[in-house]
Parts: C-alpha cells; structure tokens; sequence
C-alpha cells in the first residue's frame, strides 16, 4: 500500500512540475555545489541575508526569474529537518546538496536549468474545503 501512495506522489510531483512521458524530456546540470554566495552568483542574485548562523545561512534572493529565498545548512539532517518542515506551508523547492531554493513554480524551474539540482512540492493547501484539523493539535508537541 505504501509503494502506491508513493507511485501516486511522485506522479503528482511530475504532474505539477511538467514532466512528460515522451517526446521532450528536460534535462538539468549536475547539481551546484557551494556557499550561499556561490550559489546565488550563480544565479545571478544578491543576497539579502536573513539568517546567518552555524546550521543555516539564508537570504531572500531576486534575479530576472523572480523572488526567491536561498538557505545553505551545515548538515544534511539540518536540511531534511528544514524541508520537511517548510513544506507544510506549500510552495516549490529546488533541492540541492546542503542547500534549497524557494519559490514559485516558474522561479524554481528557471534555478533548476542553472543550478540542477530535484524538484520537491510543499503541501497543497488550495484545495481544502473546511479548516485546517489534521495535525492542528499537534502543532506545539514535542
């Protein structure tokens, strides 16, 4: 049951990130690698630095694709730990070894051509008809 609800997934994920079966497939660089600067030279961004400890580095960024927030992380548990939180607010993230780059659809398959890097999609809260029950009760849990 497991593998289904996995196959399903990552059908969706393919779904919103415009995979296709045949024909046209896009191909990415290998995955970029480096600091917070690095990265958003790269990209040809400034970046405006928010956070700027130890575990993670990050800064809101804007090039001619868009606004986006860049983060770099010392670990790749900081970064998983991260992600999986921040998905729960939904949006679009460009994955890459110690860092991730947010935005919309667009922004992150535009950094995705430069830096490489998989695609991950937060949850979707769009189509919730009632309020928000499912985990609300656990918000503040340990």
């Amino acid at each position: 049951m497991r593998l289904t609800g996995l196959l399903l997934g990552a059908a969706a994920v393919c779904a919103l990130a415009g995979c296709s079966s045949g024909g046209h497939t896009e191909t990415a660089p290998p995955t970029a690698t480096g600091s917070l600067e690095s990265l958003a030279a790269e990209v040809k961004c400034k970046p405006n630095m928010q956070t700027d400890a130890d575990e993670i580095r990050q800064a809101l960024c804007r090039n001619g694709d868009g606004k986006f927030i860049l983060a770099t992380f010392a670990t790749d548990r900081g970064q998983r730990e991260w992600i999986n939180d921040a998905k729960d607010y939904g949006g679009h993230y460009l994955v890459g070894r110690k860092w991730v780059a947010v935005g919309d659809d667009g922004v992150v398959k535009a950094l995705r051509g430069t830096l490489g890097g998989e695609v991950e999609i937060g949850a979707d809260h769009s189509g919730h008809g009632g309020g928000h029950t499912d985990g609300d009760s656990h918000a503040h849990g340990g």
